[in-house]
């Protein structure tokens, strides 16, 4: 006992030391330490600091080009798409043009969008002050299945746009991005020039003017906005496409934290991330504000943490388990094919990894406690498996038999509904395939009526007036969990049926709640482990 109380205060140790350091980390990200010359007007701070060129306030102007070329070095091959005079770092704004589709972009070619920042009335080649930026307009991508009414079949419309895509559907084709965000650092910063930060200093450009250097406005394309919602199919017909740059000035601070971000964007992209994947990642720096970011931030931590401790306490309870007396065997195979059901479900919807991977280990772990509640043991005779069950005594045929009574009950309910959802949704509904309704008909059935089958084991609880046969403290944080899911459900992009059955979890813990302080913990029965409490305490005084 004292080593898994050791191990659950280590593993909460390192959780806070991680938070602390992150915590640091992020501050010295968002805080960057100005020329403590220039703070203190010293004489030599023309030559330790890193002055901003903004700061003389010059007259600028702001062309977006494109060409199927990523570097130019003239002004052949290009085509203009946005001008902007008189630009203003303050003002933001957002216009939508119609960019001209090159030959070689529509056979899977790659468009690039070239951003200049230069004097106004200058060429941008020809202002040694220039800065720019390169962004690809389009990315590659395996186009979204047709989805099809699976009894009546295809239109003629839906027909005609399915062959179109048939060669797209098994290998990635071009996109377009239709979306391209600027921002330029508005700060008027003084950099110390001894530790100009590693992150910003690649979007720098220094000059020398007189005695002292400057650094040149810092141009920044916020790839976190280029979202797989708004990208479009590159058709060998299409000639024109629409782009909306959009332009807003940004802080230091905030540059530098998108910079990080971008980059650990890139870096999943490199572990094997698909695209769908890094968007999830995107949309929750995106389309959520940095305060709530930083909630988000401490919730996805906790929630890692609960798992770790749910997952270890449930495994700890069903490794030590004896007996089945108050457990619920229908509940534990429900929960097992509910949990496999939902798991292929999100495997079929091409859902984020960070839902999907915890939803996997909770289906592993499902089946060993299957594996547990049925007494099975597995027995090979060569490559055959021969499958063995324990039998039961009599206090676990009791509950048994409650169990089959509650089960009884439900089924007049229950199946019914379920066989009518599935057929409803066949009829009105559209899915990509006759395994897509299958899954997708299981899954409505688990996240619409799938609590359920929990009833089960609260009508044993009544039965038996006791919840002391139930792994509390896995429950405990499996709780803790289920409020946090009701955060993650607006944060994480998921099913909608996923995200309702987030609250409908919520339910089930409170009635769970109230048998426990409905039936006070009884001395004499039997805890989740077959054992009592005054059994414990004889084998003590015995031992003295």
């Amino acid at each position: 006992m004292l080593s898994r109380s050791s191990f659950t205060s280590l593993v909460v140790g390192v959780f806070a030391v991680y938070v602390a350091h992150t915590c640091w980390v992020m501050y010295g990200i968002v805080y960057t330490r100005p020329c403590p010359a220039a703070a203190d007007g010293a004489a030599g701070a023309a030559g330790e600091c890193v002055w901003p060129y903004l700061a003389r306030r010059p007259k600028l102007q702001l062309s977006v080009y494109t060409t199927t070329r990523s570097s130019i070095g003239a002004e052949s091959n290009i085509d203009l798409v946005l001008n902007v005079e008189d630009f203003d770092i303050e003002s933001k704004f957002e216009r939508t043009v119609n960019v001209s589709v090159p030959k070689k972009t529509r056979n899977n070619g790659t468009l690039y969008a070239f951003v200049f920042l230069h004097h106004a009335g200058i060429l941008p080649w020809h202002d040694g002050k220039q800065v720019h930026i390169v962004s690809p307009l389009t990315t590659y991508m395996v186009p979204k299945p047709e989805e099809i009414n699976l009894l009546t079949g295809e239109s003629a419309t839906q027909q005609i746009e399915a062959e179109k895509q048939t060669n797209a559907l098994d290998e990635p084709v071009s996109h377009w991005r239709s979306r391209l965000t600027l921002n330029v650092m508005v700060e008027d910063f003084v950099f110390d020039g001894s530790s100009l930060p590693a992150d910003v200093h690649h979007y720098m450009k220094m000059v020398q003017l007189g005695k002292t250097v400057h650094y040149l406005p810092i141009l920044f394309i916020d790839q976190l906005s280029n979202r797989v919602k708004d990208l479009m199919v590159i058709n060998r017909s299409t000639t024109e496409l629409p782009l909306t740059v959009s332009y807003d000035k940004i802080s230091l601070g905030k540059l530098r934290f998108w910079i990080h971000m971008q980059d650990a964007v890139y870096s999943l992209q490199q572990f094997g991330f698909s695209e769908k994947d890094a968007d999830e990642v995107k949309g929750i720096f995106v389309d959520t504000n940095l305060y709530f970011l930083a909630l988000t931030f401490f919730v996805a931590a906790f929630h890692l943490l609960f798992d770790f401790l749910a997952f270890k306490n449930d495994i700890s309870f069903w490794k030590k388990k004896r007996s089945m007396i108050g457990m619920s065997t229908k509940a534990v195979l429900w929960r097992c094919f509910s949990t496999v059901v939902i798991f292929l479900f999100l495997l079929d919807e091409q859902t984020s990894l960070l839902v999907l991977i915890p939803a996997g280990i909770g289906a592993v772990i499902e089946l060993w406690k299957v594996k547990k509640a049925l007494k099975m043991t597995i027995r090979w005779q060569g490559l055959k498996p021969k499958f063995q069950f324990g039998a039961y005594n009599d206090s676990e045929k009791k509950t048994e038999e409650y169990d089959a009574q509650a089960m009884k009950y439900l089924s007049y309910l229950l199946y019914p509904l379920c066989i009518g959802g599935a057929g409803y949704s066949l009829l009105n509904v559209k899915y990509k395939s006759w395994y897509s309704w299958l899954i997708n008909s299981f899954v409505n059935g688990v996240y619409a009526f799938g609590f359920l089958f929990m009833l089960p084991q609260l009508f044993v609880n009544y039965k038996m007036k006791s919840v002391a046969h139930l792994p509390w403290k896995a429950f405990t944080y499996k709780a803790f969990n289920t409020f946090i899911d009701d955060i993650f459900a607006f944060i994480i992009t998921m099913p909608t049926s996923h995200r309702l059955a987030c609250f409908r979890d919520d339910v089930v813990f409170l009635v769970y709640l109230y048998q426990r302080w409905l039936y006070p913990v009884d001395k004499s029965r039997v805890n989740e482990y077959g054992e009592s409490y005054e059994e414990k305490s004889k084998k003590k005084a015995h031992r003295e």
